[in-house]
């Protein structure tokens, strides 16, 4: 991998992490149409890192609130929320963590997960929108659908907002909390990949560019839906990530 693909690797991964597309099944997409073979999962680990990162500054408000509301039984709640509704994803990550990981290999397995997401996006258009508040039983049903995300192409912010949305969440509490989810999301993930990695076969300017476009990127896309969450144009995504699933399918 030299400077380039890791420049375009960064951004792919800035832009999906966020964007309800689904990260891992573009980036398995991605490597295949630039031929690049990393060995080991070094790469993954690096904007996973930068992605992180992103979600962190954009949702610092949040996270000091809550923090600092502590005392408080709703922010309490929602504390507990999150905390359960991460719980499914470390069971599902570490229970099938290898099964998992043969999908990242199979580009057609990874084009009908696409496909499914976008099915769901789509739908989200009809979804009953009450504005009704967050609840512990509506965090963990979100969290499974983030457990169902570790599945490489279905999107795990695409899946955890719709559910929030069918459990009458605003499009922004839905947004909210399925971000602040994706905090321990994300670094579990990686935590998990950084496990198989015996060295880092990288040079530190893949490196430093890989982290850096992936959290620039991020910042930027993480930005940019949260404000087009509010038009309700959610369910375009769907379209797109249904073509690229059947484009990939038939590749």
């Amino acid at each position: 991998m030299d400077f380039l693909d890791a420049l375009i690797l960064g951004i792919l991964q800035g832009m999906t992490e966020f964007l309800p597309v689904s990260s891992s099944g573009h980036l398995v997409l991605g490597q295949k149409l630039l031929g690049i073979n990393v060995p080991g999962n070094a790469f993954e680990v690096i904007v996973h890192i930068g992605t992180l990162m992103s979600v962190l500054v954009v949702f610092w408000p949040d996270i000091h609130r809550l923090l600092s509301e502590i005392k408080e039984s709703s922010a309490r709640t929602y504390i507990f929320a999150l905390l359960l509704g991460t719980t499914p994803a470390i069971i599902v990550g570490l229970l099938l963590k290898d099964q998992i990981a043969l999908m990242f290999d199979n580009v057609h397995s990874v084009a009908l997960a696409l496909m499914v997401t976008g099915i769901i996006l789509i739908s989200s258009k009809w979804f009953l929108n009450t504005k009704s508040d967050l609840t512990v039983v509506k965090g963990f049903s979100i969290g499974l659908a983030q457990a169902l995300a570790i599945i490489p192409g279905i999107s795990r912010s695409g899946a955890t907002i719709c559910t929030g949305l069918i459990m009458g969440l605003s499009a922004e509490e839905a947004a909210r909390f399925s971000f602040l989810l994706a905090i321990p999301a994300i670094a579990g993930a990686g935590f998990l990949t950084a496990m198989d990695i015996d060295e880092l076969p990288l040079s530190v300017d893949v490196i430093t560019v890989g982290l850096l476009s992936s959290f620039l990127v991020g910042w930027a896309a993480l930005k940019w839906l949260l404000n087009l969450l509010k038009t309700g144009k959610f369910h375009w995504f769907g379209i797109y990530c249904l073509l690229i699933g059947i484009i990939a399918a038939l590749s």
